[in-house]
């Protein structure tokens, strides 16, 4: 008899919890063919836990390595130290990673230290600035460098991996697992704390529009993010009787600080807490606009229909923006303001990206990911 393929999926935050979990459970649908391990490094903690609650996904393996006010040597450190054993020990054949945080850099590099073969998820994004986004772009170029195969959300991620030498044969595009997990939770009924916000906010009566807001990436701390905030301030006056604002509000102080002290106190603001993965969800379905830094919901707002604008200087997700579901505006107050404002006044132009179609795939990536990994591997 033939033996199993062991595969250890490795993953420490909401995102990579959020785009992994389709292919976790794709993975469990091969139990005569595949051996997993699920290990979390729980580089965010509460943001992780709640997203293994959505997908009801219990970890084989939990390093809880996060610590309070921690920073990226002192991380990865503790990755290195507390991840490779457990590497050791299992001795996968496949090493499954997703995107660009610290957990994945680190993974690849441990993965290849114990010459394990790294499937890298989401592979091929490139914004080809390495500072921007800091330190995602290293840490997925890093993956990229080592990975054994590379499942590739679009063609464009694969014309980029083309273009740094990676054999065309071992780059798989499959779309984005986000999609796949979008069509999993929104099927899901509104949990109560979504259905009390878009009440309190005015949406479910139809009275106002809803206009969401993310932004927390370390690119904007400082002067960036208070200059996101003033043209918040300014969209909320002019548009006091129609919108509200509504903004989970990143735990980290450099964000928490500025966002308070600018936006407090505004009727059509709503600052809150971040939102689990299940109401966030809901709250995109019902979004009139969007406005973020996020990577993730850049993939995912598109399946919504709702016009995203992107308060970065560089996506890795030009897709989106070539399609027209995305609009880059950095963050200048007034480039922000002036762009949010079209969208709300002018029904055409609202119309034509919320219109456009979603590049980012079909839900059904993690189908053709755990194939790929099947027929590497000689069992299909």
């Amino acid at each position: 008899m033939k033996p199993k393929m062991s595969v250890m999926v490795v993953f420490g935050t909401r995102p990579e919890a959020v785009k992994l979990a389709p292919v976790i459970k794709e993975l469990q649908k091969y139990p005569e063919q595949i051996k997993l391990w699920t290990c979390v490094t729980a580089q965010h903690r509460e943001m992780l836990d709640q997203v293994l609650d959505a997908f009801e996904i219990k970890p084989d393996i939990d390093l809880d390595l996060m610590r309070h006010d921690q920073n990226l040597s002192d991380l990865t450190a503790r990755i290195f130290s507390e991840l490779d054993p457990v590497i050791k020990k299992i001795k996968p054949d496949w090493l499954l990673i997703q995107g660009d945080t610290t957990t994945v850099m680190t993974a690849a590099i441990l993965g290849f230290y114990n010459q394990v073969k790294i499937g890298h998820v989401e592979a091929g994004l490139r914004t080809h600035d390495k500072w921007q986004p800091f330190p995602e772009e290293v840490n997925r170029r890093i993956a990229g460098v080592v990975a054994d195969l590379h499942f590739a959300p679009t063609e464009n991620n694969r014309e980029n991996l083309r273009r740094e030498g990676i054999p065309d044969d071992i780059i798989k595009v499959t779309g984005n697992p986000a999609i796949d997990a979008l069509r999993i939770i929104s099927k899901q009924t509104a949990p109560p704390v979504a259905v009390s916000i878009l009440d309190r906010a005015g949406i479910t009566s139809g009275k106002r529009r809803l206009v969401l807001v993310t932004a927390h990436r370390r690119e904007n701390f400082g002067q960036p993010i208070k200059d996101i905030c003033k043209a918040l301030k300014q969209l909320a006056g002019d548009f006091q009787d129609d919108i509200t604002l509504i903004y989970p509000v990143h735990l980290n102080p450099n964000i928490q600080k500025p966002v308070y002290e600018i936006l407090s106190g505004i009727d059509n603001i709503i600052l809150m807490e971040p939102l689990d993965y299940l109401p966030l969800v809901h709250l995109m379905k019902n979004a009139a606009l969007i406005l973020t830094d996020s990577g993730g919901i850049q993939e995912e707002a598109p399946s919504f229909g709702v016009p995203t604008l992107v308060l970065r200087e560089r996506t890795e997700r030009q897709e989106g923006v070539h399609a027209g579901t995305l609009k880059l505006v950095g963050t200048n107050t007034e480039k922000i303001y002036t762009e949010a404002k079209l969208l709300l006044d002018d029904p055409q132009a609202h119309a034509k990206m919320a219109g456009a179609v979603n590049p980012y795939g079909d839900g059904y990536a993690a189908q053709r990911i755990v194939k790929a990994l099947l027929e590497a591997q000689g069992e299909k």
